[in-house]
């Protein structure tokens, strides 16, 4: 270093030193916690003379107390809600319905603690979990690979079964793109904040899930919502808020999965696009299931790909694997996959055995389409039968997912709780996923149920709402 330079340097440090004072010295300036001198704004050039700055004097710096995670809101909140539950499972000697561990496969029947339950719990709605076609593909990959890509795709996690599962997935909604993420939950939540920003809006269906409203809070943009599967409510509230708006994006599901119906999509698709809005379809728990060959909710309607902006999948439920997909238009597939944080950017891609098991799975279906006809035909027969026996279906109409209102959540845990006595394994769905006074049972059919267990759980069923009392009213 010259000399020139190391009295510049010295000149750097007598400044710094002078305004960062000790903080033991009374009536001296103490740096904030975490700031360094180095970060404070140097008056005049180096070298120049300055007038001393003056010192406020400060109050001593106390000791905060520690802030725990414990003590956070929504903590305490989750927990209180939690011991009133387990209390009164407690009381009456019955465990609780969450978290338990079963053995084996997930499907029309299933094993928990060493018994065996008929099984409305699980969206392997075509039976494929096991399939020896999935699980032997599953081998082979895991043979070839290993058990990870080993690396976010865009680094050197890429593998041709990646490609080839995206082709198949692009044919199937004759689009000319798609791309799979390791989430289905992450692949909602990053394409809408990738897609909208602070100067947008969300426009949601009442009853989407979870994934897209987090999408939404990513964005930074607006989120406003219309009654469910209602195309009059949607053009009413893009009439009022869309010109307020750069971009708008009309997010809406397959089929909703909390109340069992399918989207009115060829109206909302037009109400959409009569305001300038993109349109995007959540096909978690139709792709697969719906249509003729089970290609979901555009199939059923016979929609061309490009109908819809942003098809959106997962893999976890008809396909049997884990993960999620989106389809469209091919330059923005790949500005996703280089651009989008969390799909192919800053994460890791599918495992080789879940692209190899849902390749298998998309044949398997093609292949035996019986699975789908048997899927329809316990469907038809679970609601049909709940509807003559004066159970609360709300507007479920023929899809796998049938939901029993109950109308409060003890009620709810007690109606599977009793159910669960019987042998018959169906989750209630309470507060916060559904408003309390809409809390239920939630029945997921399969390919694999059997009309004699369909016929004995409707009748147990029955038996237990009628002995729980009246539902508690709207409020």
């Amino acid at each position: 270093m010259s000399s020139e330079a190391q009295q510049l340097a010295r000149q750097l440090l007598d400044r710094l030193a002078g305004q960062a004072e000790p903080a033991t010295a009374a009536g001296r300036s103490v740096m904030p916690h975490g700031v360094t001198a180095a970060r404070q704004p140097l008056p005049g050039r180096l070298g120049a003379a300055t007038s001393p700055r003056p010192t406020a004097r400060r109050a001593p710096n106390r000791q905060r107390n520690r802030t725990l995670l414990t003590d956070l809101p929504q903590v305490r909140e989750s927990l209180a809600r939690d011991k009133q539950l387990n209390d009164g499972l407690a009381a009456a000697d019955r465990p609780s319905p969450y978290y338990r561990c079963h053995e084996g496969v997930n499907g029309a029947t299933i094993h928990l603690d060493g018994r065996e339950f008929i099984n409305y719990s699980s969206y392997n709605y075509l039976g494929l979990a096991n399939h020896p076609r999935l699980t032997a593909a599953a081998r082979a990959a895991l043979d070839s690979y290993g058990t990870t890509s080993g690396a976010t795709r865009i680094v050197s996690g890429n593998i041709p079964l990646h490609h080839e599962l995206e082709r198949i997935i692009a044919d199937a909604y004759d689009v000319n793109d798609a791309t799979t993420v390791g989430s289905g939950y992450l692949t909602n939540a990053t394409v809408i904040g990738f897609v909208l920003g602070e100067k947008d809006l969300a426009v949601c269906d009442a009853l989407v899930h979870n994934s897209i409203v987090t999408g939404a809070q990513w964005a930074g943009c607006q989120r406003l919502q219309f009654r469910h599967n209602d195309p009059e409510s949607l053009d009413s509230l893009l009439t009022r808020t869309r010109s307020h708006f750069e971009r708008a994006m009309v997010i809406l599901e397959g089929v909703y999965s909390m109340d069992g119906d399918y989207v009115a999509l060829p109206e909302m698709i037009e109400v959409a696009r009569r305001h300038d809005a993109f349109v995007m379809v959540d096909e978690a728990h139709s792709f697969g299931v719906l249509g003729e060959r089970g290609g979901g909710i555009r199939e059923l309607f016979g929609l061309p790909g490009d109908a819809v902006d942003i098809w959106m999948g997962t893999l976890s439920k008809a396909l049997a694997n884990h993960g999620g997909f989106i389809a469209g238009d091919r330059d923005f597939i790949q500005a996703c996959r280089m651009s989008a944080p969390g799909m192919s950017l800053y994460a890791a891609g599918l495992t080789p055995a879940t692209a190899a098991g849902t390749i298998e799975a998309i044949r398997v279906i093609a292949d035996e389409p019986e699975r789908l006809q048997r899927l329809r035909a316990n469907s038809q027969r679970f609601l049909d039968g709940a509807k003559a026996a004066g159970l609360d279906v709300g507007p479920a109409h023929g899809t796998p997912i049938i939901p029993v209102m109950i109308g409060s959540t003890l009620k709810a845990v007690q109606a599977a709780v009793l159910l669960a006595d019987a042998g018959i394994n169906a989750n209630p769905i309470a507060h916060p996923a559904v408003a309390e006074h809409e809390a239920r049972l939630r029945f997921f059919l399969s390919s694999e149920h059997t009309p004699d267990m369909i016929d004995h759980t409707l009748k147990l069923l029955t038996e237990i709402v009628a002995g729980l009392g009246p539902r508690l009213s709207k409020i």
